[in-house]
């Protein structure tokens, strides 16, 4: 294998024990090399990383936890490629390169799934598309699944603490800002387990809708709300779409057609819910 610098992964964690044991597995997949290390950062009550109910105060706990030049930021419910990082590192970052985003890939859902997990693979709702390459000037990397250079990474200050959401859109305004670049990994994959309930998928995109509310304030012109009366229209017509593919008998269609609407105002909606964790 060619030569790579050591990396740090940290993984926020806030769950049950059963969760956390699930966790452990899918991370021991992962390759590690001499000098690597694995940390997951336990922000429960009592946990190692202070119990404060903050994935992004996890995350800077756990980085300063090591001291190699690159981390990985893993979200506790996705399963690593055993030889993701590997891939991230290569080819080698280019010098001025601060954020390395991996591919994301949802949980595969077969048409008898529950509606919100098939709705997930079929929209591929946690994938990097809609925050890279739909955004413009505005991308950023996943937490889920992205690699930072330590020296851009404290250089920024760190992850914003004390919020529920948003905080990877916000560090990477900030390295931008900073100068760094950001390099798109497809090759770094890891496996997304989605919401496996319709009222859980749409209480994640109420918290997504408050972090996109709180990023909007602090870097004026990203992540912008849509026109409610342009929804309002949007939705009569995804729901018409959804009567006429259901008749049709093209049930993948008339599902996202149908929840598209549902997803769109919780988002929206959820941009008036506090983002900090008070």
């Amino acid at each position: 294998m060619p030569p790579r610098p050591p990396v740090d992964v940290v993984v926020p964690f806030r769950g049950t024990e059963a969760a956390l044991a699930a966790t452990r597995a899918a991370l021991a997949r992962l390759r590690l090399r001499e000098g690597d290390t694995l940390h997951v950062a336990d922000n429960r009550p009592g946990g190692d990383a202070g119990g404060r109910a903050s994935s992004y105060f996890a995350r800077n706990r756990g980085a300063a936890r090591g001291a190699n030049p690159w981390i990985l930021f893993l979200d506790a419910d996705v399963e690593p490629a055993p030889d993701l990082l590997d891939r991230h590192l290569d080819p080698v970052p280019a010098p001025g390169t601060g954020l390395l985003a991996g591919a994301i890939e949802d949980e595969p859902a077969g048409p008898g799934a529950p509606p919100a997990l098939r709705y997930a693979a079929l929209t591929a709702a946690m994938g990097h598309d809609r925050s890279l390459s739909d955004l413009g000037p505005w991308a950023f990397a996943k937490t889920a699944n992205a690699m930072v250079r330590r020296s851009a990474l404290e250089g920024a200050g760190g992850f914003a603490e004390g919020i529920r959401s948003g905080g990877d859109a916000d560090l990477a305004y900030r390295l931008r800002a900073a100068g760094w670049g950001i390099e798109v990994r497809p090759q770094a994959r890891v496996l997304h387990r989605n919401r496996a309930t319709v009222p859980a998928l749409l209480r994640q995109l109420a918290r997504h809708g408050a972090g996109a509310a709180w990023v909007a304030a602090r870097h004026p012109g990203a992540l912008p709300a849509r026109s409610l009366p342009g929804l309002t229209r949007w939705t009569g017509r995804r729901w018409r779409a959804a009567l006429v593919a259901r008749r049709r008998g093209h049930a993948d269609l008339a599902l996202v057609a149908a929840l598209d609407p549902l997803a769109a105002w919780a988002f929206e909606l959820g941009r008036r819910l506090p983002n900090d964790t008070a």
